[in-house]
This record gives C-alpha cells, structure tokens and sequence, in this order.
C-alpha cells in the first residue's frame, strides 16, 4: 500500500511540529487523523491548537477529530481511542509523537520535570499502544510509530541530562520490545528519529544550542514516516530508523529542499555520533 487513503492515524502531539506535518502528509492521501493533543486554546508561547491543526489537515484533503488528550491520564486516552472509533470505524495507525523535554542535569531537574518526562515520553505512549491495540488487531496494515531515538551507550547522551536521556530511550525499549511482542499479531512497531535537528518550538528548550537555519523542516520526518507507515506491517517490524535512511529507502536522493536555510551547516541531533 503506496498510500493512506481511508486510513485512520491516532496522532499525540499533532497540534504543532513534527506530529502536525505527519498528520498533513497522511491527509494529502486522504486520510482520517485523529489529534490526541493537550492544546485546546491558544497559547503565545506555543503556537497551534488541535482545532488549528484539524483545520489543516481538513485543508490538505484529510479528515480530523480534534480531541483533547493528556497521554498521562489513562481515562482520557480510553474516552479518546473509543470516540475515535465511534467516528471513523477503527484505528490502523498509532503514532506516539507527544513527548516532554527538559535538558538538565540532576541537581536542574525538579522532580515534577522527571515525573513529567516519564509519564508523558513512556508511560503515555506504552498506554496509548495498550488502548489502540484492540482496534490495531483488526487492522490490515498496523502500525505503530515511536519518535525516539535509536539506544546509544555513550556517556556523553547522559551526563548533561540523564532523565530526559531515561525517557526517550524508555520509549525506544518499548518499541523493540512491543515489536517482538506484537509480531504474531502482524502489528509494525518501529521508531523513527531525525539525522539533524528539526525546527520545532522544541527548539526554545536546547538553550540556544540550535538555530532554525541550521535545522531542517519537520516535513522530513513526515515524507519519512509516511513511507514507513505504508510498508507492510510484516516486513519492517522491529526498527530503529533516521529518516534519512527512510528516505534513502524510498528512493530520496537530494534533501536538500527540507533546509530552513539551504547551504547552510546543519546539526546533528542527540543521541546520534
């Protein structure tokens, strides 16, 4: 399957950034998304809500259920997966973007911030798979997609910010071991990370380490998740992949249209050497 028309997305996060312009490219096919996402009013600081979002992707050609969801309340991500079902018929796609960030070390990192990153970053998205399982069973082609990075031992990944380091590979963990868990099931569990940083309003919490022309557009990681969400589900399982090498996979040779700023140095994002 080339394409994901007809399909439904249950989307954390996707009121901005990368989860916004993952649900935009899937909307181009004609798809159903579902923005399971905490923003229901507008902030100054962080632009978009999920009533923003599902206007585009209405835009783009898809159709939205916009639905306020915190990923740590279980309550709310059981009242959200059944009203998604209610409204589209199932789910056949899972993509556990929403995610917490806090780049400190141990003696700058308020316990609310640890408790935060966990509940959100693992916690939610392992319940988000729980609750979507049912309806991912009866799916012909399911998915589930972590955005966390491949598992990187060297220290340097952990000493300046062991916790958020903790949450993010605590995501990675569940993807390789649901993948192994889910595949009678024929259900695809893979994650997917950027080569570089991409410009999202994450990018106010690096300190200043990053700039937006040294960064790439978040449609990367959207033409990169779109073709691993149209692979079939029994022949890539278990992956950790860049979306260069997605890309690379799809037949994409030349990224340099996904530069804020063509020409310009792009950096690297965490947890890749």
């Amino acid at each position: 399957m080339s394409h994901l028309n007809g399909r439904t997305l249950f989307i954390t996060g996707a009121s901005r950034g990368i989860g916004l312009a993952i649900a935009r490219r899937a909307a181009r096919d004609g798809a159903n998304i579902v923005i399971a996402a905490k923003s229901n009013v507008a902030n100054p600081k962080l632009p978009g809500t999920i009533y923003t979002a599902a206007a585009e992707i209405e835009a783009a050609g898809g159709k939205a259920l916009p639905l306020k969801v915190d990923v740590r309340e279980e309550s709310e991500v059981q009242a959200a997966v059944a009203q998604a079902v209610e409204r589209f018929g199932g789910i056949d796609i899972l993509v556990n973007n929403a995610s917490a960030i806090w780049l400190a070390g141990l003696s700058g990192t308020p316990m609310k911030r640890y408790d935060l990153m966990h509940q959100v970053n693992v916690r939610g998205s392992y319940l988000c798979t729980q609750a979507c399982l049912p309806h991912l069973r009866k799916s012909l082609n399911p998915h589930v997609l972590m955005l966390s990075p491949p598992i990187n031992l060297s220290s340097k990944w952990f000493q300046h910010h062991t916790a958020y380091t903790m949450s993010k590979y605590g995501m990675s963990m569940a993807a390789f071991g649901l993948a192994a868990e889910l595949a009678k099931d024929g259900i695809a569990v893979n994650a997917l990370w950027p080569r570089t940083v991409i410009d999202t309003a994450a990018l106010a919490m690096l300190g200043g380490m990053a700039r937006p022309e040294n960064c790439r557009k978040p449609e990367i990681m959207a033409d990169a998740a779109h073709w691993v969400l149209t692979q079939p589900a029994r022949q890539l399982s278990g992956q950790f992949l860049l979306d260069e090498e997605a890309l690379k996979r799809a037949g994409v040779k030349d990224f340099s249209h996904y530069a804020v700023s063509p020409g310009s140095t792009l950096l690297p994002d965490l947890f890749l050497d």
